[in-house]
């Protein structure tokens, strides 16, 4: 901080910063060579203000991608023959069983035993879902499926937005893992050629993305929620990192107060945060890009920024011939469920 990034150690002098967001920076900007740590720090700074430490991480590995002026296929290649997995022992009879390998497949394994584990909880079990979670895996990796036969035929989902032009091939733009972040563009070609559907979002105006419906109906359209799924992508309650495929879609302006059903008022809450902002006077308003700007009940402002930045201009007039412009998303994912209104 003293030589290289001397805003932060302002910032964090200051009080503006805590030492857990300085430390965060610091960590992030590792890998980025020393020529551009200012235009890293100058991107980041003004967010660390407001963001928890784990949105700040999230949002500088983004940046850190962006920014970096070695190619993520190129570490990737480098990166991925170090994979790694072993056991550290731990107090009390435990262990630790630890795998480091693609995010990928990483993403790919928690996402298939979080399902599993969400399939078996019932009001007379037990346990909370983490500890589903790992006995769930526990019994995948020693018997392939669990006592009761979950499991069979289960197969990993993974959510995955490629550029249309990495997706041809004539870019190497990296493409984002539900997640996690940015992912080098052949692992994101790799992911897309194997999922067993693909969707378009805000490519073009053939797609049809619907982005409100107004006051016409209160259930959010499939194409809709998986637009705000990738977007959101957590909880967006200040300090909540619980995922957005298990949380709740909340009008910002309450429906029953003649809030529309549309993008730029809706966001996902986890159940218990969907509950404290219902039933306290926590209030949310939504700012242009998905920006929520939460209100305590002691009058204190909070921030909350989506985690992709997806354009939001509404299709007008028929469809163009010819190829879509350059530029926007392409999502590679299966079908998302239909759930609950909410």
């Amino acid at each position: 901080m003293a030589e290289d990034l001397p805003a932060t150690r302002a910032a964090l002098a200051e009080g503006r910063i805590s030492y857990r967001h300085a430390q965060a920076i610091v960590q992030q900007s590792w890998s980025i060579p020393v020529e551009g740590l200012a235009a890293f720090e100058q991107a980041l700074l003004p967010s660390a203000e407001h963001l928890t430490v784990a949105k700040l991480k999230h949002k500088a590995r983004l940046l850190r991608e962006r920014l970096h002026p070695e190619t993520i296929t190129a570490r990737r290649a480098r990166s991925i023959t170090d994979r790694t997995s072993g056991v550290t022992p731990e107090y009390d009879g435990m262990a630790t069983l630890y795998l480091t390998t693609g995010a990928e497949l990483v993403q790919a394994i928690f996402h298939r035993a979080n399902d599993l584990a969400a399939s078996l909880q019932s009001p007379d079990e037990t346990r909370t879902l983490t500890q589903v979670r790992t006995d769930v895996l526990s019994d995948l990796l020693i018997h392939g499926v669990t006592p009761t036969g979950v499991g069979t035929g289960v197969k990993a989902t993974v959510q995955v937005t490629v550029p249309v032009l990495t997706l041809l091939g004539h870019s190497e733009e990296p493409g984002y893992l539900e997640g996690y972040g940015p992912i080098d563009p052949d692992t994101a070609r790799d992911l897309a050629s194997k999922a067993p559907s693909i969707t378009r979002l805000l490519t073009h105006p053939e797609t049809g993305v619907i982005l409100s419906v107004g006051r016409d109906r209160y259930k959010t359209p499939k194409a809709m929620r998986r637009f705000l799924r990738l977007r959101d992508e957590t909880c967006r309650f200040p300090g909540c990192n619980r995922p957005a495929r298990g949380a709740e879609l909340d009008h910002s302006h309450d429906w029953g107060l003649l809030g529309e059903t549309a993008h730029d008022n809706l966001a996902h809450l986890c159940k218990p945060n969907h509950a404290l902002k219902t039933q306290t006077r926590w209030s949310v308003a939504q700012q242009p890009g998905g920006i929520l700007t939460w209100t305590s009940p002691t009058g204190r402002e909070f921030i909350t920024e989506p985690a992709t930045i997806l354009p939001t201009v509404l299709p007008t007039g028929p469809p163009k011939a010819g190829p879509p412009p350059v530029g926007p998303p392409t999502a590679a994912a299966s079908d998302l469920p239909d759930d609950p209104p909410f």
